[in-house]
């Protein structure tokens, strides 16, 4: 994992101790930044890996899939079709934006019926969508259609809304498109970077400027105001390797990252790593900081199975944009509703979404009838907002927390609560803070996104603030989502 966050007064005593201790760097930093705790300030921490747990007894992380509501989308018109795919979907002040492949292929004679196009498609709330005509390209002698782009790069154009404070209005959206480029005579995959002043009227803005890669796949890049720079994730294949069932291909589809200045040149190119989790054909991955919790990627790639060609979106989240926590069990099995079991009938789009007037749920959305019917579909899926992976007790059990400092004045949780949860704020060394103990704490009972925790009818603890601390959670039939400490 990332080494937790610490002072940068941590790194000066870890020096001067490796010195006069003579102890080896790496082990008397791991010590002493261990001791000096974490620093959460008043940022959302969500419970999708063990980042702030030390121990917990009668505890586990346990994932929660999304449940199935409408289809918004379907690809009906005469230039789109059943291969329609790669949806991003993201909002843009008022409204939702969604663009797409339009292609149809015929199972009959094992053709397309006509080139591939990018189009596009607006909502006011993220489940009724209007596909506007545009006027701007020609389809069976008509401009009467929502295509916005056409040509190379049409196959898995992947468009964001860019909110870098320093982007040019004429680039006030970015896209990342297939396309090829020469090497040693060869014609070579490589990613096109494009731009658009309305997210409507799309230029080149640079040619190749990601080449190392396997890109026949949705690639995508956004900007991270975290980190204050662009990051982008696209498909590669690892070397070979055998599997549990003694099968040996020349590879898997894997993910790849980098991250640029100006999006136009890549650096700190690197393969995504995962925890404790087997090689598999990932075949998109739909990354994305949490609107929420910036500081923490999530993403839904796509599980692929070469054999059956059949497809699972998985969820995975990471703290550095390269190292993952990636989930075995799939996100949105093949059995869900409806005609998602077939050759790539269920892959997640590229967006998270919460929709006007619902601070409890999010939205997310999957494709279905891929290959089949007059054209592929897209189906909304709800999360509880933030409610991807909980610290789950059955019964009853203990969460104790690493140290940390936090910033703020009251603590916040995202619980659900059966029987009565109680919280103990302790000192670093485990010891109750006098008035903060469990006995103190009034039980938490209910479903609440922002459950203020009170002691003794109070809940200001911002003399604490700037100091170690720790939490310790006696959960009692409960699921805890999130915390933080609002200011």
């Amino acid at each position: 994992m990332k080494p937790y966050p610490v002072t940068r007064l941590a790194r000066i005593i870890a020096l001067v101790a490796s010195i006069t201790l003579a102890l080896p760097l790496p082990m008397a930093a791991k010590q002493l930044m261990e001791a000096a705790g974490l620093d959460i300030g008043s940022q959302r921490e969500l419970f999708v890996d063990d980042f702030l747990i030390a121990c917990d007894p009668g505890v586990e992380l346990m994932l929660h899939k999304p449940e199935p509501r409408e289809v918004v989308l379907v690809c009906d018109q005469p230039w789109e079709g059943n291969t329609s795919a790669y949806y991003s979907i993201f909002r843009d002040k008022d409204r939702f934006r969604v663009y797409y492949r339009a292609s149809h292929f015929d199972e009959k004679t094992k053709k397309p019926t006509h080139p591939e196009f990018t189009c596009y498609a607006e909502s006011r709330d993220g489940v009724k969508w209007k596909k506007p005509e545009l006027g701007l390209f020609e389809f069976g002698g008509s401009k009467r259609n929502n295509i916005i782009w056409t040509g190379e790069g049409t196959h898995n154009f992947a468009p964001f809304k860019d909110d870098n404070p320093a982007c040019a209005t004429d680039a006030r959206y970015k896209a990342l498109a297939g396309g090829t480029t020469p090497v040693d005579g060869k014609s070579k995959g490589c990613l096109n970077a494009l731009k658009s002043p309305d997210g409507i009227r799309w230029t080149r803005m640079a040619d190749a400027v990601i080449t190392a890669g396997a890109f026949d796949s949705q690639n995508i890049a956004f900007w991270d105001a975290e980190r204050r720079e662009y990051r982008a994730y696209w498909r590669i294949f690892t070397a070979g390797f055998t599997d549990e069932r003694g099968w040996k291909p020349e590879g898997v589809r894997a993910i790849r990252t980098a991250t640029s200045k100006d999006f136009i040149h890549w650096e700190n190119q690197a393969d995504l790593r995962y925890v404790d989790s087997p090689p598999e054909h990932l075949y998109t991955n739909a990354i994305l900081p949490y609107p929420r919790a910036p500081h923490l990627f999530i993403g839904f790639p796509t599980r692929f199975q070469p054999k059956t060609q059949q497809v699972e979106p998985v969820f995975m989240s990471s703290r550095d944009g390269v190292l993952f926590h990636r989930w075995r069990e799939e996100l949105i099995p093949i059995t869900a509703p409806k005609d998602r079991d077939g050759n790539r009938s269920n892959y997640m789009t590229r967006g998270l979404l919460q929709l006007p007037g619902n601070d409890r749920e999010l939205s997310v959305y999957a494709t279905e009838a891929y290959y089949t019917g007059p054209g592929s579909r897209v189906r909304r899926f709800t999360f509880r907002t933030d409610g991807f992976v909980s610290a789950h007790a059955e019964g009853g059990g203990t969460l104790l927390t690493k140290p940390f400092r936090f910033a703020g004045s009251r603590l916040l949780l995202n619980i659900v609560s059966k029987g009565g949860t109680r919280v103990e704020l302790q000192d670093a060394d485990g010891q109750p803070l006098p008035g903060f103990s469990l006995e103190d704490c009034a039980p938490i009972t209910g479903d609440s996104i922002e459950r203020v925790v009170k002691w003794k009818s109070r809940s200001d603890v911002s003399k604490f603030a700037g100091k170690l601390v720790r939490l310790r959670f006696e959960l009692k039939e409960a699921d805890l989502y999130a915390l933080r400490f609002a200011r």
